[in-house]
């Protein structure tokens, strides 16, 4: 690129020239056809209690995200100005989109899992993150199945599913719901 100043009506504009690059440049820069979003697969962890399937989860898991990185700005005031320095680093909740089977497997391990952090009809629950809280993963696969990236969610565990829609009006379908995790921080290959 080279930085060069034309005349437009009298005024001067500044102009960035590049090289056009063809379609063949772009497609050798583009490694490996690119990552597809349909290519991911998930792994939950269960804590004992919950005797949930961690092989069943991993293919009922329809949905899921790569999670966001988030440092937030302090701003501080100075007259008249804000400057912004790097502060403290935010995780957020991660949700998966999970395909209902008719013996609610995934869904009543789920259930369970939630009920032993906080029981239904008694308000109890355990009282060591250690025994309800577990490591979840999510991997990003290439065409051939190959993980080419993974994101290791640290110290997790459930805090909603979702409503399961029932209607009359609703055919061609399969029941799915949503489960959100708290998650207290995220490692991959370029953070640990």
């Amino acid at each position: 690129c080279r930085l060069r100043r034309d005349c437009w009506h009298g005024r001067s504009i500044r102009r960035i020239d590049m090289a056009i690059l063809g379609v063949d440049d772009f497609k050798s820069k583009l490694k490996g056809g690119g990552a597809r979003p349909n290519l991911f697969n998930c792994k939950v962890n269960f804590p004992t209690y919950a005797l949930g399937d961690a092989e069943l989860t991993s293919f009922m898991v329809k949905g899921a995200q790569l999670p966001a990185s988030t440092v937030n700005p302090v701003i501080v005031p100075f007259r008249g100005r804000q400057l912004k320095i790097a502060g403290d680093r935010t995780f957020e909740e991660w949700t998966v989109t999970v395909i209902n089977d008719t013996g609610f497997e995934v869904r009543d391990a789920m259930e369970r899992w939630m009920n032993g952090i906080n029981s239904h009809n008694a308000n109890t629950g355990f009282n060591d993150p250690a025994e309800y809280q577990t490591d979840l993963s999510v991997d990003q696969l290439d065409k051939d199945g190959l993980v080419i990236k993974t994101y290791n969610f640290r110290s997790c565990f459930p805090t909603n599913i979702t409503a399961i829609d029932l209607n009359y009006d609703t055919v061609d379908t399969i029941e799915e719901f949503q489960v959100t995790f708290q998650v207290q921080y995220w490692e991959s290959g370029t953070t640990s």
